[in-house]
């Protein structure tokens, strides 16, 4: 049965998908890929404001998802299960149905995702780009981002083809993204990065100097946390994500930097946290709170029983950049090189298929930091960055010379540090505001 098993107009009701994938019967990868796609077309429903429907459904794969083919079986499962108003068969909610409930599925193997070397693309152009990037040595979060950058300005063109294109479509591309999309400048540096690289690298096609309208620079105030709100945050926390937040926040660390983090990164005796190829690939040190020094050698006696679990399970070692593992084929097995924070449960590694240990999931990270505030009753939009936000703000209201907080943030220039100056308890020169007066 083909997509659209609704009418092209017919606004989708089924309220309890999520609850119909989980008794589908579908093997736990499958679902996991489906939920996921999903969620990201009922949120391309909502920017764009309008009631999923067939017809949307078309628009959003053609100029959102051109060569996905699990984002066309995701919401094919979505709009056929509707149409048939599939049953929850365990809680006994969903969508109202005729038919009789299905009998229990008996659970499918566990899948294993295709390995990333097989995964080659489909049209010729995204093969030649996944062929350059790889060439290139890009990380597996970079290809991504370049392959979806490159599948909408495939869109874009349609009917046609990327190797058709020039300067002229590539600035008209980037002028549709600012203009009419309201992109922030730094999304239209990604998306100008992205295909640059795949004119010139990937297709081998020499662009002209490009023309096209800059998105504009909107100066946006950081959120940031006040002390008191930082230990209400802490105390709805416990455990290892409490551990994580306060080091986010006692070191400045980004969320990436923070669950990247190696053993060998901590240097408990010096008070210092080694920070490894962060934002622009670069090595800093930022300083580590006095006060998580117990605890962080509690966290790393945990770990050791962990490391020695897995290395009796025979699990393959932990990931390495790509240098460093042929150099060092058994160095992911090493306790130095061992995650600080890693996950609970094994996964399988798109490049090589093998199931092993990897860092926390930055969304499951995202979300406890989300739930610990709303238990908190902060009115704030609190993310973990915003813990970054408030180590830099708090260390200048205590009187921090702004040169050493651009050092410990890793900021290139002090002009990015001093956007904190205008959220400080007491901005300016302290002046008091007239009603205090």
């Amino acid at each position: 049965m083909a997509i659209d098993t609704l009418a092209d107009g017919e606004a989708l009701r089924f309220p309890d998908w999520s609850d119909a994938l989980a008794a589908s019967g579908l093997s736990p990868w499958t679902q996991s890929n489906h939920g996921r796609e999903v969620v990201r077309f009922f949120r391309y429903c909502r920017n764009q404001r309008a009631p999923a429907t067939v017809a949307l459904a078309r628009h959003y794969l053609a100029a959102e998802a051109p060569q996905s083919s699990t984002a066309r079986e995701a919401l094919r499962w979505l709009f056929r299960s509707a149409a048939r108003g599939v049953e929850d068969v365990a809680a006994g909610v969903g969508a109202v149905a005729s038919a009789a409930p299905a009998p229990p599925a008996v659970p499918a193997p566990r899948q294993v995702p295709p390995r990333a070397s097989d995964d080659l693309g489909g049209a010729d152009w995204e093969r030649d780009l996944i062929a350059a990037l790889r060439r290139k040595g890009f990380l597996w979060r970079t290809e991504q981002t370049y392959r979806a950058w490159a599948g909408k300005f495939a869109a874009y063109l349609h009917p046609r083809t990327p190797y058709a294109a020039g300067a002229l479509e590539v600035s008209g591309f980037l002028t549709e993204i600012a203009v009419r999309q309201r992109a922030s400048p730094s999304t239209q540096r990604q998306a100008l990065n992205a295909l640059v690289f795949l004119q010139q690298e990937a297709l081998g096609r020499r662009l002209e100097p490009l023309e096209f309208e800059r998105a504009s620079a909107r100066r946006r105030m950081p959120v940031v946390l006040s002390r008191d709100e930082c230990a209400r945050l802490f105390a709805a926390l416990d455990g290892t994500a409490r551990l994580m937040a306060e080091l986010a926040y006692g070191g400045g660390l980004r969320l990436m930097e923070l669950l990247r983090l190696r053993v060998q990164d901590l240097d408990l005796d010096r008070g210092r946290v080694m920070i490894r190829s962060g934002k622009g690939d670069k090595d800093r040190v930022t300083v580590l709170p006095v006060r998580l020094k117990e605890p962080l050698v509690a966290h790393l006696d945990r770990l050791r029983k962990l490391h020695a679990d897995d290395r009796a399970a025979g699990l393959p070692g932990v990931w390495l950049p790509e240098g460093l593992a042929r150099k060092y084929a058994r160095a992911g097995e090493t306790w130095e090189w061992q995650w600080l924070f890693p996950s609970r449960e094994t996964s399988v590694d798109p490049a090589t298929r093998e199931s092993r240990r990897h860092h926390v999931n930055d969304t499951t990270f995202q979300n406890t930091i989300k739930r610990a505030a709303r238990q908190a009753k902060i009115d704030k939009r609190v993310s973990p960055h915003v813990l970054r936000h408030s180590f830099a703000t708090h260390l200048l209201e205590a009187g921090a010379d702004i040169r050493t907080v651009q050092e410990l943030l890793g900021h290139d220039s002090v002009e990015t540090t001093q956007i904190y100056t205008h959220v400080m308890q007491k901005p300016g020169l302290g002046v008091r505001s007239p009603l205090d007066g």
